[in-house]
């Protein structure tokens, strides 16, 4: 399955909590995804919502005894990439650079010494690979 970015770019802030709660379980019940959701709406507008993304190809009904479960079209990394790739668009200009110095720099990203060397081997073999 290919993903259209822009399917993924046009969703509310609560579709993207929403897909955030199914992702995070791997599969979800309109009942599950209402309790992951903080100041959640009632369980009739989550079923809906969930409806709204199963329309927009976001994710799949799948029937589970008497109970649907919701499951996403697309794989989480596939989703990550696409995000990715809209952030680095929207607040760096495409620079993965200025990205990249933004998370390291800042005090919250308390990096240990094996994701420095993590990176950095990475960083090498980029290099080595004419990149």
């Amino acid at each position: 399955n290919r993903m259209n970015t822009e399917r993924i770019e046009h969703l509310s802030r609560r579709e993207r909590q929403i897909m955030d709660a199914v992702y995070e379980r791997g599969s979800a019940t309109a009942h599950e995804v209402q309790e992951a959701l903080e100041d959640a709406p009632s369980y009739s507008s989550v079923r809906t919502l969930l409806g709204i993304l199963v329309d927009k190809g976001h994710l799949k009904r799948v029937k589970d005894e008497t109970k649907y479960r919701y499951e996403p079209v697309f794989a989480r990394s596939q989703v990550a990439k696409t995000e990715l790739n809209r952030v680095l668009r929207t607040f760096f200009k495409g620079s993965v650079e200025t990205a990249v110095l933004t998370l390291i720099s800042e005090s919250e990203a308390n990096l240990t010494r094996d994701e420095l060397a993590r990176i950095e081997t990475m960083i090498q073999k980029a290099k080595e690979n004419g990149r």
